[in-house]
């Protein structure tokens, strides 16, 4: 009896993690700034694009999967009722108008639905309000630079590299920790500007929704609004050659009171001490 029961619940537990695989959920939620282990479904989103994003992908993989199962449906009625055994003497039909309008009007009132959605969440993510912040991305091989602009409180630059797995501290996550990270103030617009001084590179933060190339030559944006502070890893996500898995994106939000500590302390760490030397100007005599 005690085998039987471990038994049903071996196959209880595959079929549940089977339906989550196809349907994109977990039982357990998601983590939220990191990946999780055996995380199926999007991290938590802390940005109202994000939201958005991770409820359109839930609503297609619904869409897809009553497709598959109306297709399943369809082929499995042909199997019973157009076999050889049922119809030993196969129909003749041809042609039959309502049944080759009606797969012609499905197919297009089906990517109608899809696209109404889709062109809503291009249209927010492209369209850039009023920024309170101002953020340049760099990608570099192999590693991510940030420079704040003078004009937005800033005028410093810094770069940004992965922590080596013995030097982590409890609590970091190998791969994804960075020993100096960006840092925006919390329920503000932040514009970051992307680009990348060598290969191809993109810039991603699964929990706020933000994915964007990195191109050389290209002045890529995007932007995000966090609700809520904490640390959130990401990665690049374009392949650009052996040091791509080492590449990660850490963003630290905070309060405003705390950014604007950090911004007075960063203007003093990453201080340039290299400057150009001053150009004198010649005078009339």
């Amino acid at each position: 009896m005690r085998i039987e029961t471990l038994r049903l619940r071996s196959v209880t537990a595959l079929s549940t993690a089977a339906v989550a695989l196809v349907l994109g959920i977990s039982e357990a939620a998601a983590g939220t700034g990191a990946p999780s282990p055996w995380e199926t479904s999007m991290q938590g989103m802390v940005t109202e694009v994000g939201r958005d994003l991770s409820n359109f992908h839930t609503y297609l993989v619904w869409l897809i999967a009553a497709i598959c199962l109306f297709v399943l449906a369809l082929i499995i009625v042909v199997i019973m009722r157009f076999n050889e055994r049922a119809n030993p003497v196969p129909s003749r039909t041809t042609h039959n108008t309502l049944l080759e309008v009606a797969w012609t009007i499905v197919p297009v009132l089906i990517l109608v639905a899809i696209a109404i959605p889709s062109f809503r969440l291009l249209r927010q993510q492209l369209v850039v309000p009023q920024a309170d912040v101002v953020v340049k991305a760099t990608g570099y091989a192999w590693y991510w630079g940030y420079e704040y602009p003078a004009d937005q409180g800033g005028g410093f630059k810094f770069d940004s590299n992965m922590v080596d797995s013995k030097d982590l501290k409890p609590g970091q996550p190998r791969l994804l920790t960075v020993d100096n990270e960006m840092v925006v103030p919390v329920n503000k617009v932040v514009r970051v500007q992307v680009t990348a001084a060598d290969v191809l590179h993109s810039f991603a933060m699964p929990s706020f929704g933000v994915k964007v190339d990195a191109v050389p030559g290209r002045l890529n944006e995007t932007w995000f609004r966090a609700e809520a502070e904490g640390v959130y890893h990401g990665q690049c996500s374009e392949l650009c050659g052996n040091g791509h898995p080492y590449m990660p994106i850490t963003i630290r939000v905070v309060s405003e009171q705390q950014y604007a500590a950090w911004l007075t302390e960063a203007k003093q760490k990453y201080a340039s001490v290299d400057g150009p030397a001053p150009v004198k100007l010649a005078t009339a005599q």
